[in-house]
């Protein structure tokens, strides 16, 4: 079984790397060192012009935890809305509450506002105090995938966690596994945890290449 590759980039270079290098799906991002936000709309417009595959557009207005603010939200809900505009395939963004569980009013909002765009919602899942209860959660109100390093800080520390997750999700949602993914480790990744797609930051089409070859090599 194929997998695919999701590479997080925040560049119109990196976008084109990880195209040509045999990436299936860009994450678009700004500021990766942080954990992400939400690039500008002029990259996307660019990445979208010139890159040839799927652009999943990360929204996050800040870095730093998941609670956000009325204003911070609305500015979320905005962004959506722009990035549709401007050629988006797919939305990246979540909210939690205070208490660590997912915010299901906001994300309903924000899946409204994204619809008829498929929903990822990113790793603020690993910050949930039970994943399990969050993934079900997830489901109901339709997110599409989860991107998830199993609430360790690297996917292949968290694989067996992600492989329950894959087996309690029961192909009613996909599980990205994301953290610390590389040519390494993603073989082993792949087979411990179950997951049909990865997700890393790519600089430039090597690292991709590298990935592929890693995977070919594993599993064939």
């Amino acid at each position: 079984m194929k997998t695919l590759i999701e590479a997080a980039v925040e560049s119109l270079e990196g976008a084109l790397a990880a195209a040509q290098g045999g990436a299936h799906r860009i994450e678009l991002c700004a500021d990766l060192a942080n954990g992400g936000t939400t690039p500008d709309v002029s990259l996307l417009r660019g990445c979208h012009s010139q890159s040839g595959i799927p652009i999943f557009v990360l929204v996050r207005p800040r870095p730093g935890e998941f609670v956000y603010t009325p204003a911070e939200h609305e500015t979320m809900l905005k962004q959506i809305a722009s990035m549709k505009d401007a050629g988006a395939h797919g939305i990246v963004t979540g909210a939690l509450t205070r208490e660590r569980e997912i915010d299901q009013r906001r994300t309903t909002e924000l899946l409204d506002a994204a619809r008829p765009l498929p929903v990822t919602f990113h790793r603020a899942f690993d910050d949930c105090r039970d994943l399990g209860a969050g993934l079900e959660q997830l489901i109901r109100l339709g997110v599409k995938r989860v991107l998830t390093a199993g609430g360790e800080r690297t996917a292949i520390e968290g694989a067996h966690r992600i492989r329950s997750l894959v087996e309690q999700g029961d192909g009613r949602i996909e599980i990205l596994a994301g953290g610390g993914v590389n040519a390494d480790n993603v073989a082993r990744l792949v087979e411990v945890g179950g997951v049909r797609e990865v997700h890393f930051s790519v600089r430039d089409g090597d690292k991709v290449r590298r990935v592929i070859r890693a995977l070919k090599g594993r599993l064939g």
